[in-house]
This record gives C-alpha cells, structure tokens and sequence, in this order.
C-alpha cells in the first residue's frame, strides 16, 4: 500500500473538490479531524484502513471506484510532471503565511516522493508538524530558521537540510521578505496511521 501514500491523498483531494465538499464536512462525516484530512490530503500520512473506508464513504464514492483511478506504478524508467498539474495544497486553518504547491508527486518502482515548492510569508505562524516522511529542503530565496525537535538552525539562500520528518518541525520566516524552498518528501514503506 506504501505506493499509494500521494494518490490516495490526491484522489481524496480530487473527489472532495469536484463534489464542491470542504475539508471540515469531510471530517465531520468521517468522523476524524481536519488536521488529519488535511495531512492525508497533503500526503503527509496515510490513514489506517478502517478511517480511510470512512473518509471514502464521507464522499459519497464507492470503493472500487476509489482505487480503480489511483494511478498505478508502472515499469517506466522516468516520470514527467507538467506544469498544469501543479496544485495549491491546502493546510490546516491555522498555518498562516505558509504555501505549498505540489510540483512532483509519484512512484517509482518502490520509491513513493513527492515534490513541493513552499513559500513562507515574514509573520508566518503554525505550530510544529509531524509527517511520514524523510524531508529534504533547498533554500532557494530568503532565510528561514528551522526548529526541529528541540534544535534550531537557520538557513540562507542556496543552503540545504535533511531530516527524519517524524521529529516535530516548523519553518519560521524572522525576516522581512517572503522565502522559499525545494521540499522533497521520500515516504517511509511501513509508514502507519
């Protein structure tokens, strides 16, 4: 199931869009969190089978259709994302100032990662978050420090960092000027909700 962590997010995200459903009706009718329909969406976890059937049945979709246009890791030795299929990834009410568009987001083979440009406005607030994931992140504009567990390090124009995206983590912009990064998330295969 571990190559179905960014699909099933996407497809979540797809069928809750085009049936005009916000992310708190889904919850509600799911009967779990924002936060977590958010994550799921954002391919930062993957829910334990019983609460992903209920966000499946939270919109109106059966089963079979569900999985059925999940897109399938093929033998291919390379993918192409294009432009038009990038998308805004929306985040949890309370992440202010921070925005996440999803530029790559595939399997291959048994790799499932994902590509996202970040942009963190100067005042931005969100509290530390937790993701399924190993975290790669380029510097490309701007400085930023990174709180990670209990550490804090900055980071400048052209510097990069590595980290296990299971200890809490949080990007603050101290400065004056928007900043943004190169996000890789290289998802863990025993990755569990």
């Amino acid at each position: 199931m571990e190559d179905y962590i960014i699909g099933i997010g996407k497809r979540i995200r797809e069928i809750r869009k085009e049936k005009g459903l916000t992310i708190n009706t889904v919850a509600s009718s799911a009967e779990v969190s924002n936060g977590l329909i958010s994550r799921v969406e954002n391919g930062r976890t993957i829910p334990s089978l019983p609460v992903l059937l209920n966000i499946i049945a939270a919109l109106d979709t059966e089963v079979a259709s569900f999985f059925n246009s999940l897109p399938q890791g093929g033998k291919t030795a390379f993918i192409v994302s294009r432009k038009e299929e990038h998308a805004i990834i929306e985040k949890e009410d309370d992440a202010k100032g921070f925005q996440y568009k999803s530029i790559f987001g595939k399997s291959l083979s048994s790799i499932a990662f994902e590509a996202v440009l970040l942009e963190i406005q100067p005042g931005s607030e969100r509290g530390k978050v937790e993701t399924d994931a190993y975290e790669f992140k380029y510097m490309l504009s701007g400085s930023c420090v990174y709180n990670i567990g209990d550490e804090e390090v900055t980071l400048h124009q052209g510097d990069s960092i590595f980290f296990d995206g299971r200890i809490p983590h949080v990007p603050i912009n101290r400065t004056t000027a928007p900043t943004s990064m190169l996000v890789l998330y290289f998802y863990l295969k025993d990755a569990e909700n």
